[in-house]
């Protein structure tokens, strides 16, 4: 097993699909493709590439950390108490443990991620 790993974004595979919860939906009825590339540490690290069709979803980040780099599309995020930020393709991003807010895909956004759970 290499210690390398090197994410081919032309060819990354068949993703896991699936929906917003009902719980966490705000608006639309967004859906994901998820492409979990390198999991450690039984599983409390995490990486790989997500995309998200539009709508809105509540995002509680909870005991989790997540570094983002927005590879495609737009996005809207509005901490609670917090300014409406908006992030497209290029812009990288933290949402610490305790974020808790508003995800709103206004185009179809595909982003590379590490999850420090």
């Amino acid at each position: 097993m290499s210690n390398l790993i090197v994410f081919d974004l032309e060819n990354l595979g068949a993703p896991e699909e699936s929906e917003a919860a009902p719980e966490r939906l705000v608006e639309g009825r967004p859906t994901y493709k998820t492409w979990e590339k390198d999991v450690v540490d039984d599983g409390r690290i995490r990486s790989g590439v997500w995309e998200a069709t539009p709508g809105a979803t509540r995002s509680v980040k909870g005991e989790t950390w997540e570094f983002c780099t927005i590879l495609s599309g737009v996005v809207e995020l509005a901490e609670e108490g917090g300014e409406t930020r908006r992030l497209a393709a290029g812009d990288t991003f933290i949402m610490r443990p305790g974020f808790v807010g508003v995800w709103r895909t206004i185009e179809t956004v595909r982003k590379l991620w590490v999850i420090v759970s």
